[in-house]
């Protein structure tokens, strides 16, 4: 297969990428970085702009096999302004609105359209456990996630090409990532929950996410929305716990939650006070086997 990838070079689209090469496929990686990182191992870099219009670059879509769009601005690299709020969404909408009608305008469009999405979809939601099913929240991120799925989902009008958009929780890695953020206060023996530590944490190690990536791209029945989540959602008491075991640290000390929005403001309800007990309904009825399962688990095989 032919797979163009935009987004392929951070925390989840390099890793993806040389997974996809080392299953022999070509890949080929669009970068707005000017030659500024190297591409993953096994790819072909092609810059973009991604402005929402197609570019040179939309000749590499014609005849491709597949297209994964993880493109957009991170969400958590500074604290939230309505500039950085405008880029946020801005980022998303117009890189896949680019890759669209790219695929619009080729002669042989990609039959397989994968588009990153986020479990803040949904927006806060308590105990109540969300699936595929659950309709949209209401706050910032969830209408970024509703209109970046929106633009996507234009593709599936052309004839034969599936559209599969995927809504990742907190991705599980020791080398970037939420994770090493979390450490620190962990291994001064100071680490513990955050607010009410009542909130569900969605989370998934990132093979896991990988391979459930690759397998959507080779899954016919695997198209709408697909959360990328593991089958047990925990509490961020009991993620703080399961933290603390795996370090062999305490895990007692809460964060409180008027501190965290005292220095991160809204970001802090959004990505650490509130969260959704998101669960991998649709992939799990398809057949797709998690490696990982239990957050135990998978913090054992990160840190030993």
């Amino acid at each position: 297969m032919k797979i163009v990838l935009a987004g392929g070079t951070g925390f989840l689209g390099r890793p993806l990428a040389e997974a996809l090469a080392r299953d022999r496929h070509e890949i080929v990686v669009l970068t707005r970085d000017g030659g500024a990182k190297p591409p993953p191992d096994g790819a072909r870099a092609v810059p973009w702009l991604p402005n929402g219009a197609p570019g040179p670059w939309a000749a590499e879509i014609d005849r491709a096999d597949a297209i994964v769009n993880l493109a957009g601005e991170s969400i958590a690299a500074r604290r939230w302004s309505a500039e950085h709020k405008r880029r946020i969404l801005d980022s998303r909408i117009n890189a896949t609105r680019s890759l669209v009608e790219a695929v619009r305008a080729a002669a042989t469009p990609p039959p397989v359209f994968v588009s990153a999405s986020a479990v803040g979809y949904y927006g806060p939601l308590g105990d109540e456990i969300a699936t595929e099913a659950t309709p949209a929240g209401s706050d910032f991120l969830a209408r970024v996630c509703a209109q970046w799925e929106a633009e996507a989902k234009r593709a599936s009008t052309l004839p034969g090409t599936r559209v599969a958009c995927i809504r990742t929780g907190l991705v599980l890695e020791r080398n970037g990532g939420a994770l090493p953020q979390m450490l620190p206060p962990f291994k001064l023996g100071a680490g513990g929950p955050v607010g009410s530590g009542r909130q569900y944490w969605p989370w998934i190690h990132r093979e896991d996410w990988i391979n459930l990536v690759r397998w959507t791209l080779q899954t016919a029945a695997a198209s709408g929305p697909i959360n990328a989540t593991a089958p047990n959602p925990v509490t961020n008491r009991e993620f703080a716990q399961a933290l603390g075991r795996a370090l062999h640290r305490p895990a007692f000390m809460p964060a409180p939650a008027f501190a965290l929005r005292l220095m991160l403001g809204e970001m802090a309800d959004a990505l650490l006070l509130s969260g959704q007990r998101a669960v991998p309904a649709k992939a799990e009825h398809l057949g797709f086997a998690f490696r990982f399962a239990r957050l135990d688990e998978a913090l054992r095989a990160i840190f030993t």
